[in-house]
């Protein structure tokens, strides 16, 4: 299986999977407190694929987390993992703030 390095621009499918592939390498980065990954914890708003360039928009679990530079941290590293990421980009937002309500829950 070969990877597509160079999507026609504008190919909202291939977007799509980028996209889903960069959700998949952040469920790899886990909150060491919780001991959940950041996209079941909810930290993780939105993911933005353009051009090899990756827009990560989230938040940790208090303005003051001691873990938010390591997570940010494990953030990069795993999107830049990713052989076609030319840059990785992280916005740290807290609107809305994050609240448990925001774990997802196992579907039984």
């Amino acid at each position: 299986m070969t990877r597509e390095t160079n999507p026609p621009p504008g190919d909202p499918a291939a977007s799509a999977r980028r996209e889903a592939e960069v959700y998949r390498q952040l469920r790899d980065v886990v909150d060491p407190e919780l001991d959940l990954d950041i996209v079941r914890l909810g930290l993780v708003y939105d993911v933005d694929v353009r051009d090899g360039e990756v827009g990560i928009t989230m938040t940790f679990t208090s303005r003051g987390c001691p873990l938010g530079p390591a997570i940010e941290a494990g953030v990069r590293r795993v999107v830049d993992e990713l052989e076609w990421v030319k840059a990785t980009n992280i916005r740290i937002v807290w609107s809305p703030p994050w609240n448990p309500g925001m774990i997802e829950r196992d579907q039984a």
